[in-house]
């Protein structure tokens, strides 16, 4: 869609670039037009073109994100836990709705195939890697750098009946305050999601909506409006991915025998609290079992400089005793 034409003073930023001086783009708000999402086919879809989708959007579709095996092992791992779960009490989740977490201990599949999925780890590094370029101890430049971890690991179940969520952002656990931008900048986002279908999803069973371009908005600006949503329908297997920044939330599931059920991970910067504990939510037996780059992403690798260690030593050491690659200092990349 093309962008908002209104342009004053106090609702501008300067574009960059040779030829542009003076030239300005208008600030994104509620008012602006919604930009278009995006579909791509994940055996296709680079790093690249994700990363461009969700500046714009906040959100895109990724077709055959997951193969149906996959999907079919993980639903065998969790299904005892979805049916152990009790109503949330609360408004936030609906009571049809079952829940699974520490999914990173209880089934290998979702570790491997979801949190460990090559294109999602390279748009959270794309988007999420945070770089001290400059820290000084004397006369020597400490350059470090903090890749993302893992944030949580649930799997919904929404029963027919269920209630639509109240629009929100997934950001709030880390007091965002951000001003509206024109367009995005490296740095604003403090996590974000893949929701991979497990079965048909639908605006009738509940499909996520959300409002695309929220994500650029000022977070004084609301309530969000109904009307502005659009919903992430998918097939099993197809995996929405949407920056924690956006307004959205669970419609409706108003089919009378269809139940929903979503695979979904978040990852967030690596010097952030974790929203789901990873430490105390899965065994470190079942965890000793994952690849090392999975555990890193889980914490126990090193925020550098200095953030997490035990004893001044990488947690990765407590898996791996003496093993020389997890031993170097607590500054460097």
């Amino acid at each position: 869609m093309a962008p908002a034409t209104l342009i004053d003073e106090a609702n501008t930023s300067p574009i960059d670039g040779p030829g542009f001086s003076g030239i300005s783009k208008p600030i994104k708000s509620s008012r602006s037009p919604l930009p278009e999402v995006k579909e791509l086919e994940s055996s296709s879809a680079t790093v690249e073109d994700v990363v461009n989708a969700l500046k714009i959007a906040g959100g895109v579709i990724i077709r055959n994100f997951l193969c149906l095996q996959d999907i079919d092992r993980i639903l065998k791992d969790v299904n005892p836990y979805l049916e152990a779960d009790q109503p949330w009490n609360g408004d936030f989740f609906p009571p049809e709705t079952r829940r699974a977490f520490g999914l990173m201990g209880k089934s290998p599949t979702f570790a491997t195939s979801i949190v460990g999925n090559p294109l999602w780890m390279g748009v959270t590094d794309a988007l999420l890697t945070s770089h001290s370029k400059y820290n000084w101890v004397g006369d020597k430049n400490e350059e470090s750098i903090s890749v993302p971890q893992l944030h949580n690991t649930i799997v919904f179940r929404i029963g027919p009946g269920a209630a639509a969520q109240p629009l929100h952002r997934d950001d709030p656990p880390h007091y965002p305050d951000h001003c509206a931008v024109a367009e995005h900048t490296l740095g604003r986002d403090s996590g974000i999601g893949l929701f991979v279908a497990a079965t048909r999803t639908t605006k009738a069973n509940g499909a996520t909506r959300f409002i695309p371009g929220s994500h650029l908005w000022d977070y004084r600006e609301g309530p969000p409006k109904e009307e502005q949503t659009v919903h992430a329908e998918l097939n099993p297997g197809d995996a929405f991915i949407m920056l924690s920044g956006c307004f959205h939330g669970g419609s409706a599931n108003t089919t009378e025998d269809e139940d929903r059920v979503l695979l979904s991970t978040f990852n967030t910067r690596g010097y952030l609290r974790q929203e789901e504990n990873q430490y105390l939510a899965n065994s470190i037996d079942s965890i000793k079992e994952l690849p090392p780059a999975l555990q890193e992403r889980m914490g126990y690798g090193l925020s550098r400089p200095f953030m997490g260690w035990v004893d001044l030593k990488s947690p990765m050491l407590l898996l791996h005793p003496g093993e020389s690659k997890h031993q170097k200092d607590l500054w460097g990349s």
